[in-house]
């Protein structure tokens, strides 16, 4: 029996649908609580199908917003729809799919995809073998609607679809999407790629088995009329680089004449799908050889891509110069989001390479967002990484013309060009870089806004070279221009010469400091200047300079200058403001600098963070116990209010300690160790680290609580965390000394545990932004447990020996450091054997010092000629056959043997 609506019902759901088109709120809020009321009603999604599918006489925008709702419906509540209303909806779908109208063909689409979404792909079986069967109709409408309707499925369930649950549909399907790429329509040829297409990146087996007719069908259809269509032959070719690019080999001379080509499609969103394919190709180990010979048509064509386009112009207001009396709008502001504290060892060997700022190729704003101007941008980027100095013959003849064309939009790609090959073709630049920087410079006080601001990114990513320069040269006439730039009238200008300045003062460190007072001047002029979202990169090249100069701030006319309109912004923000991370985070730096210099500041400060925690955790308490009458909190606040604590602790040193005396962060603390969300732990354990260096009395009565939570948190899934809470192992060791016996079976197995761990990932660690091994920080933590306590540690020796040797071999000489190797050798003295079978480690690690202090070398020449004298001339001779002759020598050098 086929539902009917009554009439009354029907003309009453009709007014509703009307009345919802409405722009009036009073309107809106009616209809919302009639859509509640009829939602009681089971049949009510009758009735919304049935305007949908059947009544044709009605306009389309009606029909259409009648599907939407009972799509919404559908999502909220499907699983109670009476079984004769999901089976009627089921069926009107699947007889309506061929509707006339392609906005009603899309909106049934959306509805059985979220239908089958709801679990119901399972539960409906006849859906796949139908949507198929339908694509054979002879009515185009039809053909579209259920092939639109399929591509939304396989979007939503890929996974599903090629999976046993539904006995691998995608085995009949792939075959059947195939035959269409040929069919006489464009919307349904671009509908088929799109469908396989989601089926590339997980290597469904059914399209692997049918990967040549793909291929073949794809180069069929290359030259396709219709832009969608190569669009999506496009993509498929970039995700096949990726996945199959062993079927792509033989065919890649062709195919990168074809990407060539559709580069510089007039068609925008084509151009872009291409562009990718060189980003792609960039990461593939055969990228050299296959595109050496294809770069001098490539380089012009990408260089041409750097251009803005008209409709970038003027969605970056690019004809407009000053506008910073211009409040900024709310969205314009991306969130932030605080990185928590991550102990590193200082003095780390080696530096990283900075090529992991994701915001460097940040030169224009979310607001244009990924277009073809930075697809080919980064394209260069990275076959500039590949090729290096191969590169430039390609380039440098068109440089020369991009650079100094009358143009600005030109002359401003050029400055582009020259900022992405930065990083990749260093090396083939230097020589022309002592004429190229000063017009650069130059650059920055160009009347056009847009050529000011590429000039600070470009002239920042060849910071590094300017500062191995004599500073006279490029540095001092670079940081007077940028520092001009940071007291720009336009917005644009003042964000790009505010990041470039920090990026600068990363690289010049103690070189700036002969300029400190000119520079603190201009910085806090800014504050008076800049609108909301600079603000808060001014917050950030504060706090870099601080990280960068250190001590050197520590001057009472640099503390006059910063800190007073420091602290007005922070006495004007709310607890409740996220102004407040960046803030804070600047004014954690700034503490750690001035030391003893920030003790006027400090109490308003400490007090304000300890609150922040306070109220974080009892809100997170409230929200715990009554979910349905409190928000969760945003724990960033107290994580930013813990770091800037840590600071304190840090800059302040034995100062903290009376601020300690006078408040409950003890207590909080014993609550923030054991928060669920890892950042807290992460946080509150470099906090107990540094107030055990700083302030140890306040710490010691709590050890015997903090003790266990230390334990439990030495889990290597959680790096970070982990990484922290054992450095505060470390610390507390040094503390206590003999006393800490009781805890030591608490922590060693899991310490054991965490060095043997196969090649821990070295990560990169933030605040210092230093590589350490992680299993440093572990090694350098048993090795204090081992001073404190050799008789309880020595007997696992044999167990930890030989990764504990290679961590720290490549750690330069420090306290830390030392502390540890003391640690070595007095389980060695308890326990010899453990360290026979690894000794030739233990050689390595000794000779991995460059300047040990005097009582440590003798212990180290004990050890080395107690183990000769053991064994003998002989073995002794033997045995050392074995050492890199760099070992061997420094050996006898430094201990004679």
């Amino acid at each position: 029996m086929d539902w009917q609506p009554d009439e009354q019902g029907l003309q009453q759901v009709l007014q509703l649908l009307k009345d919802s088109q409405s722009p009036n709120t009073a309107t809106q809020r009616i209809v919302q609580d009639k859509l509640k009321q009829l939602n009681q009603f089971p049949d009510f999604n009758n009735y919304l199908i049935f305007v949908l599918t059947r009544l044709k006489s009605e306009d389309e925008p009606t029909r259409s917003l009648s599907g939407l709702i009972l799509k919404n419906n559908v999502k909220a509540h499907y699983q109670s729809f009476p079984p004769p209303v999901a089976d009627f909806i089921k069926q009107e779908c699947l007889n309506n799919i061929g509707d006339a109208s392609s906005l009603i063909r899309a909106t049934i689409g959306i509805l059985i995809t979220t239908i089958a979404s709801k679990g119901e792909l399972q539960m409906w079986p006849e859906l796949l073998p139908q949507l198929c069967n339908l694509l054979n109709s002879e009515d185009y409408n039809t053909c579209e609607g259920a092939f639109g309707a399929l591509q939304k499925i396989c979007e939503d369930s890929s996974e599903l679809l090629d999976s046993d649950a539904l006995n691998r549909p995608l085995n009949i399907m792939i075959p059947k999407f195939l035959q269409f790429f040929k069919h006489c329509s464009p919307k349904i040829r671009s509908h088929a790629i799109a469908c396989v297409n989601q089926f590339i990146m997980d290597r469904a087996q059914a399209l692997m088995d049918n990967i040549d007719t793909f291929i073949e069908h794809l180069f069929a259809l290359a030259v396709d009329d219709d832009p969608e269509v190569r669009k999506n032959v496009c993509r498929a070719l970039v995700m096949l680089l990726e996945v199959r690019i062993d079927r792509l080999i033989p065919h890649m001379h062709s195919i990168i004449q074809y990407m060539l080509q559709r580069t510089q499609d007039h068609d925008e969103n084509v151009a872009l799908e291409a562009c990718e394919f060189w980003l792609t190709l960039a990461e593939q180990p055969i990228c050299k050889e296959v595109l050496a010979s294809h770069l001098v048509q490539l380089i012009p064509i990408l260089v041409n891509g750097m251009k803005y386009s008209e409709i970038d112009i003027i969605l970056l207001k690019g004809d407009v110069e000053e506008d910073e009396a211009v409040p900024d709008s709310e969205q314009d502001i991306k969130p932030r989001f605080h990185k928590s504290r991550t102990v590193t060892l200082t003095h780390e060997a080696e530096r990283p390479d900075s090529s992991e700022d994701a915001e460097d190729d940040d030169d224009d704003d979310a607001l244009s967002d990924w277009n073809l101007r930075k697809c080919s941008a980064a394209a260069l980027d990275v076959l500039a990484n590949v090729f290096r100095e191969e590169l430039l013959p390609h380039l440098l003849p068109l440089l020369k013309g991009l650079l100094f064309h009358p143009e600005w939009v030109v002359k401003e790609s050029g400055i582009l060009v020259l900022g992405a090959i930065a990083e990749g073709c260093m090396q083939g630049m230097v020589p022309y870089l002592p004429e190229l920087i000063p017009h650069l410079i130059q650059c920055l006080s160009d009347k056009k806004a847009l050529v000011r601001s590429i000039a600070c990114w470009t002239l920042s990513r060849y910071a590094h070279w300017v500062v191995s320069q004599p500073p006279d040269m490029h540095l001092k006439p670079l940081m007077t221009e940028l520092l001009k730039r940071i007291l720009d009238g336009n917005k644009r200008v003042q964000e790009a010469a505010c990041s470039a300045f920090a990026t600068l003062e990363e690289e010049a460190c103690t070189e700036l400091v002969p300029y400190l007072s000119y520079i603190l001047d201009t910085l806090v002029f800014a504050f008076g200047k800049y609108q909301h979202k600079n603000l808060l990169i001014l917050y950030d090249a504060i706090g870099t300079l601080a990280d960068s100069v250190g001590h050197h701030l520590n001057q009472p006319e640099y503390i006059q200058k910063l800190m007073p309109p420091l602290i007005q912004k922070w006495n004007e923000l709310k607890d409740e403001d996220k102004d407040l991370f960046p803030l804070l985070e600047c004014l954690s730096s700034v503490a750690t600098a001035l030391q003893s210099g920030f003790l006027p500041y400090c109490e308003p400060v400490y007090q304000r963070c300890v609150t922040l925690v306070q109220k974080t955790l009892a809100q997170a308490m409230m929200y715990t116990q009554h979910p349905e009458q409190y928000e969760a909190p945003d724990k960033d606040f107290m994580i930013v209010a813990l770091d800037l604590l840590s600071g304190l602790a840090e800059g302040l040193g034995g100062h903290v300690e009376q601020l300690v005396a006078r408040s409950n962060i003890m207590t909080l603390l014993f609550q923030c160790m054991q928060d669920s969300m890892p950042e807290v732990r992460q946080s509150s354990f470099a906090l107990l680290g540094d107030l055990t260096k700083a302030c140890f009395i306040h710490v010691k009565p709590c050890i015997a609580e903090f003790m266990p939570i230390l334990g439990t948190n030495l889990n290597p899934e959680f790096i970070s965390v982990c990484n922290n809470a054992t450095w505060a192992i470390g610390e507390i060791c040094m503390q206590m000394g003999a006393e800490m016996q009781p805890y030591v079976q608490m922590v060693l197995n899991n310490l054991v545990e965490i060095i043997n761990r196969p090649n821990t990932p070295k990560t990169l660690l933030e605040n210092t932004g230093r590589l350490t091994s992680p299993s440093a920080i572990p090694a350098i933590t048993i090795g204090r447990l081992g001073y404190v306590c050799p008789q309880e540690v020595a007997p696992m020796l044999q167990q930890f020996i030989r990764p504990w040797c290679t961590s720290l071999r490549n750690i330069r000489d420090n306290e830390e450091k030392d502390s540890a190797f003391r640690g070595i050798c007095m389980m060695i003295g308890v326990n010899p054997g453990g360290v026979v079978q690894d000794f030739i480690f233990f050689c390595d690690a000794v000779a991995s010092w460059v300047s040990p202090k005097d009582d440590l070398r003798d212990m180290f020449y004990k050890i080395l000629h107690g183990f000769k004298d053991q064994v003998g001339e002989e073995n002794w001779q033997q045995f050392s056959e074995q050492f890199p002759p760099l070992l061997k020598e420094r050996l006898a050098a430094f201990y004679g043997v």
